[in-house]
């Protein structure tokens, strides 16, 4: 019987970081080299051959038109040239506007090919936010960037998992002080339901959630604050009617305990550091972040471009590695879940 393969496109995110060289240290890997899946590897032949020279790690490319054949069927990794940067271009660990404009034509060319069918996936390689503002980032980061390019009008949030665990947040990149007003019942409620479809995308049959306070000691009956009693636990008791296996709120200096028990596979944080502190702490060089709500599977490495070790050969492939494997089986249940 013929096994379906999910069809997984990955560019190289900042050239001027280490993308390119765990993109060779992927290719390379035995377990990844013999998955069940196709890889369309897209962008700029120079700056994927800058990788393998920086992580002696070197595999063969078979340039396709992917408009115009089935790339499936290539002898080697698929190649699908994007020239968005000369050579000379390209300064390692640095913010450049010619790094960014290419992170940004790649990140396009990517998303039409999402919309085409072309591929099923998208792993890219992490982006430098300075660089990619300079190459013409208009939106305050790419996950809302690419809701904009794909027209999507959904609910969107940043998803990360390490290890079969998953954090979401109600609220992301915005300052602290406005916290407490961007959290309403709609994105609380939002949050609960896009993490409990994604895990259930991941493979997750039940997903158990627990959901975080904003305020200590959650509030303390409404003497830290009136969130938790007025506007997140009445979210909670919305989902739950809703068939979700989901509890809280808890104090978020304690509800990371209830992962470390066995008793919860996801949490619901509040604020983008009540979450991203917990997660690092557990493994930075491992994490994933998803790009939740977005209506294809984006997955990439939790951490960043690390440029202060770009070029050395000495990046930590797990968290990407970990990225496309966690794309791969995404597609394999994508269908089965509604969204």
């Amino acid at each position: 019987m013929k096994v379906r393969k999910p069809k997984i496109g990955i560019i190289p995110g900042d050239p001027s970081g280490i993308g390119p060289e765990l993109i060779a240290k992927l290719l390379c890997d035995e377990e990844v080299a013999n998955q069940d899946a196709h890889v369309l590897l897209i962008g700029d032949r120079h700056v994927l051959e800058l990788g393998q020279s920086q992580a002696d790690k070197f595999y063969n490319l078979t340039p396709v038109d992917v408009w115009k054949e089935d790339w499936v069927h290539t002898p080697s990794y698929a190649f699908f040239e994007n020239t968005t940067i000369e050579p000379e271009q390209v300064v390692i660990s640095e913010v450049t506007l010619e790094s960014g404009i290419s992170a940004m034509s790649n990140l396009n060319l990517a998303l039409d090919l999402l919309k085409q069918g072309i591929i099923e996936a998208l792993v890219f390689a992490p982006f430098n936010k300075e660089a990619l503002k300079l190459g013409g980032l208009q939106f305050q980061d790419e996950l809302h960037h690419m809701k904009d390019y794909l027209n999507y009008d959904g609910y969107i949030t940043e998803l990360n998992t390490l290890n079969g665990f998953w954090t979401s947040r109600v609220t992301s990149h915005i300052a602290l002080k406005e916290v407490s007003d961007a959290i309403t019942e709609k994105r609380v409620i939002n949050s609960i339901e896009l993490i409990d479809r994604t895990l259930k995308r991941s493979g997750v049959k039940r997903p158990r959630i627990a959901v975080a306070a904003l305020n200590p000691h959650a509030g303390d009956g409404g003497n830290f604050g009136r969130e938790e009693i007025d506007v997140i636990k009445p979210s909670v008791k919305k989902a739950e009617l809703k068939q979700i296996a989901v509890d809280g709120p808890w104090p978020s200096d304690t509800v990371f305990l209830k992962y470390t028990k066995g008793e919860v596979d996801a949490i619901v944080t509040m604020y983008h550091d009540q979450g991203q502190i917990a997660i690092k702490l557990m493994g930075f060089d491992q994490g994933v972040t998803v790009l939740g709500g977005i209506p294809h599977p984006i997955t990439t490495a939790a951490h960043g471009t690390a440029f202060d070790i770009a070029g050395k050969g000495i990046a930590d492939l797990g968290a990407f590695r970990n990225a496309f494997e966690l794309a791969g089986t995404m597609v394999m249940h994508w269908d089965q879940i509604d969204d």
